[in-house]
């Protein structure tokens, strides 16, 4: 098909070649991993003399400087070519005249120091003059040996002059060839010289560079000779380097689509998606003909036959095996090599019938055949023709990020010529797996814990969260190390199992068997509820789009909501301290949002999804069930961010006890929430929040002013390479308070929008006020911090509370199980007397009974010192 549209050629054309392998590279596989390494190289800077001066002085020898850091080269020069813009310095010493550019000249101080200045030159000045051969071996070249014009010529190293070997060099082949000198080509398969060089005939050419080297010394035409250090491509088969060659080659004429290529890349979606317009856009935008041809035995042959006398030119192409045989008029069973090499038959075109159809050697490049994948695989168009047709292009493909270059190219390609489709509609690019150090991983440093050890020890969910989770799925680099794959566990898993034992325990204490309902009327139920809707909203939203990082992120945001806030504020709901009846609204809801949770997490978390799956519902396999449907639960905007507004809270609330040494067991009497916020939506869940910061009452307020006054701090490492110097000026207007905060979370700053993550929100309260500020929302918590004796007190029991539960867990004692609580409380017994009922509610005591004398238990409780024992309750 591709020879049919005319976008396949065989042409003679300079491409990396592997003297090893005796095969060309496409620049495709010469842009793959590790190809181009360091390598050190001789650098050499040689005299070619004008066969006539210039023209302020024809007389005097003139040479013109050129650089090379290949040496084997110089014996095939046949043009040198100069930029014709650039300005050249003509300096004079000894008798003799020097060119190079202007820009290099101090680059050759030394060398030329004894020099004086006596002209400039520009390039085009230069163009067309003839010059001595630098050796003889080709100096019957017709239209060789003259100085040509070239834009690609620059200043930036070497002399200004590039020294041009149309074998060797492909932009040399693309001036040489359009100035008439045709391309001459004094190396083998195997890198070696061949008769044309008489002195090195069959010397290796990276041998043959100190031989040349030391033969233009001899002749004292080397300027400089140095050591060049500098990446250089090597074969990615066999590692040895490469040489350049001028070989014949079959080619993809991929320059005849390739603006059609760019259309096409625009109808997918990229994950990074800067690739799309960036590396993979600017690759496509600049692609070269490929190389498909290669001179190797293995491989899927070229299928092309061409007549072995020239005087009876034919050339046959085939796309079938019907048609081998319909020519050959045998039945063809193997199509390598060599069994296919041996279906020839008479040229149809010769008269004399002495010619013969030949294959061509060359097999094809294997990335032809990874490009070919979508419809090779089944066999397209000779079975599954609809199949693929309706299939095609592919959702989604995954595959690391330097595949821009490989694979991914090589599908674009093949999909644009024969289809006029992109390959693949939805793609993401991963990026590179370091060991933790930020090394690349090595077998032979073992800096790495194996794979099966990992999943031993952590398990496959959490290395597969793990990489999920990180910035390897959206084109970054990634460092692996075991407590990173530990913290999946302690904060992704753990949360999971613990809520779902939580349901399990509680659950099956009450002979419960809960069902899946959203018609909760308490608040915390529709919360979480409405809160799950959002979570599948948001995931779906996220996975659609690929985003499997922004996926965990939303799910380990949820988390928080379901094990750090439902679950511990509706603890008492899950089981009754006086022996009623449990909640079974919270038992249903909690049932409903792990159904709901485990069915999310299954793309992420395949196998605790499936044993999570067995447990709450036990039908086939949660991998076989629905994805949620959000309209399946209720959405509630309105409590859900009033409910999250008071979660957050929470922290800053905490951090100003603790910056007063007030631990969270001591009552404190009020707490504010002041704010932009809506009141009404608050007060009904006010004392939820009491209850978590431990308050008596909480209020609320508009006026943030009152307590203390907001300060905008700018992030500078993000804001830096945004803004570069503007960063300064920034963060003095907010210094002086020149900046103004906007409804959609932005604030303008000293002439500078600014965005969420690069800058925040920093409270001065007022003298004697307890006050932090909510994280990104500009409201404010207030916490009254004087504690009375009463307050003090009720601290102290709540204190006995934990201590009493710790032995009853100690004990081993069951959850529901009652005990009988006998309490030695010394000094600190009238202080707790009004709140020992509290203590027997919580701790789940049919009795406490108030002794003397000491017990078996000892604690410290607030200042006194308190003694206890419990008893089980049958």
């Amino acid at each position: 098909t591709l020879w049919d549209k005319g976008l396949v050629y065989e042409g003679y054309k300079v491409l990396p070649y592997c003297w090893r392998c005796e095969t060309p590279l496409s620049n495709t596989e010469t842009r793959m991993d590790d190809v181009y390494r360091d390598r050190q190289d001789p650098a050499l800077t040689v005299w070619f003399e004008l066969t006539e001066g210039l023209a302020d002085a024809p007389d005097v020898p003139t040479r013109i400087l050129a650089w090379t850091t290949t040496p084997w080269t110089l014996p095939s020069n046949l043009a040198l070519a100069v930029g014709p813009e650039i300005d050249y310095a003509v300096v004079e010493e000894g008798g003799a005249r020097y060119v190079l550019a202007e820009a290099r000249l101090g680059h050759y101080a030394k060398e030329l120091g004894g020099a004086v200045r006596v002209g400039t030159v520009t390039g085009a000045d230069l163009v067309g003059r003839s010059y001595e051969p630098l050796f003889d071996y080709l100096a019957d070249t017709p239209n060789a040996f003259r100085v040509l014009s070239a834009e690609f010529v620059s200043t930036e190293d070497g002399t200004g002059v590039v020294h041009m070997s149309p074998g060797h060099g492909e932009d040399d082949q693309n001036v040489c060839n359009a100035n008439g000198i045709e391309t001459v080509v004094p190396m083998d398969g195997h890198g070696c010289y061949t008769a044309e060089i008489t002195p090195w005939v069959g010397l290796h050419v990276f041998e043959a560079n100190p031989l040349v080297i030391r033969a233009l010394k001899d002749r004292e035409r080397v300027v400089r000779h140095e050591t060049y250090d500098h990446p250089y491509p090597h074969c990615w088969r066999c590692a040895n380097p490469l040489v350049y060659r001028a070989i014949s080659s079959w080619f993809v004429r991929v320059t005849a689509f390739r603006d059609r290529m760019v259309e096409l890349n625009r109808d997918i979606q990229w994950v990074p998606e800067h690739v799309r317009d960036g590396s993979f856009g600017k690759w496509i935008g600049n692609a070269r003909d490929w190389s498909i041809s290669r001179n190797r035995f293995w491989g899927s042959p070229i299928p092309v036959w061409r007549s072995d006398d020239p005087r009876y030119p034919r050339l046959d192409v085939y796309g079938s095996l019907a048609e081998l045989e319909r020519d050959f008029g045998v039945q063809v069973t193997d199509l390598h090599r060599p069994f296919v090499d041996d279906l020839t038959r008479p040229n149809p075109d010769d008269p004399t019938g002495q010619s013969t159809m030949r294959r061509v050697p060359e097999v094809l490049d294997c990335w032809f055949e990874s490009g070919s994948m979508p419809f090779a695989q089944v066999h397209y168009p000779f079975e599954n023709k609809q199949w693929f047709e309706d299939h095609f292009p592919a959702d989604f493909i995954v595959e690391y990020i330097n595949q821009t270059r490989g694979w991914f190219y090589t599908l674009h390609v093949l999909a644009g010529a024969l289809f006029d489709r992109p390959a693949f509609q939805n793609v993401i690019c991963h990026g590179i797996l370091l060991a933790e150090d930020g090394a690349k991983l090595s077998k032979k440093l073992r800096n790495y814990t194996e794979p099966s050890e990992i999943f031993e020890r952590q398990g496959a969910d959490a290395l597969r969260w793990y990489f999920m989770s990180s910035n390897i799925v959206r084109g970054g680099d990634a460092r692996i190390s075991d407590q990173a794959i530990d913290d999946v566990t302690r904060q992704v898993m753990l949360p999971i199992w613990n809520a779902y034992s939580f349901f399990t325990l509680y659950a099956n204490a009450d002979g419960y068997r809960a069902s899946f309902r959203t018609d909760s009327t308490d608040h915390l139920d529709r919360y979480i509820l409405a809160k799950t809707q959002r979570l599948v909203v948001s995931t779906t939203e996220r996975l659609d789009a690929y985003d499997l990082a922004g996926a965990t992120a939303e799910v380990q945001t949820y988390l928080d909501a379901l094990t750090n806030w439902y679950i511990r504020r509706s603890r008492e709901r899950f089981w009754n301290a006086e022996g009623g009846a449990v909640d079974h609204d919270a038992l249903d809801t909690l049932h409903t949002v792990l159904v709901t949770l485990t069915t999310v997490i299954a793309p992420l978390l395949p196998m605790l999804a499936e044993e999570l799956w067995q447990g709450l519902v036990g039908d086939g396999s949660v991998h076989l069930a629905s994805w949620p449907a959000a309209d399946h639960l209720p959405a509630d905007d309105t409590l859900v961010d009033a409910m999250d507004l008071l979660r957050a809270a929470v922290t800053p609330a905490l951090a100003l006890r603790e910056e007063r040494g007030l631990r969270v067991r001591l009552p404190l009497r009020s707490a504010i929430l002041a704010g932009t916020i809506d009141t009404a939506g608050l007060e009904p869940l006010s004392q939820l929040l009491a209850d978590e910061i431990n308050v008596k009452s909480v209020e609320f307020s508009r006026d943030v002013a009152a307590y203390g006054e907001f300060r905008l701090v700018p992030n500078a490492r993000v804001l830096g390479p945004r803004l570069g110097g503007a960063v300064q000026q920034v963060i003095k207007a907010a210094k002086s308070g020149d900046w103004t905060a906007n409804d959609d979370g932005t604030a303008d700053v000293g002439g500078h929008r600014l965005h969420e993550g690069e800058f925040g929100l920093a409270l001065d309260p007022k003298d004697g006020v307890a006050a932090a500020a909510l994280p990104g929302n500009g409201a404010v918590i207030v916490l009254d911090v004087e504690v009375t004796p009463d307050l003090e007190a009720e601290g102290m029991a709540r204190d006995l509370v934990r201590v009493v539960q710790q032995a009853r867990k100690d004990a081993g004692f069951n959850v529901s199980d009652r005990i009988r609580l006998t309490l030695s409380a010394g000094a600190a017994t009238e202080a707790l007397a009004p709140h020992l009922d509290l203590v027997a509610g919580q701790v789940l005591a049919t009795s406490l009974d108030l002794v003397d004398a000491d017990q078996a238990h000892r604690a410290t409780v607030g200042d006194a010192t308190i003694s206890f024992a419990l008893v089980r309750v049958d």
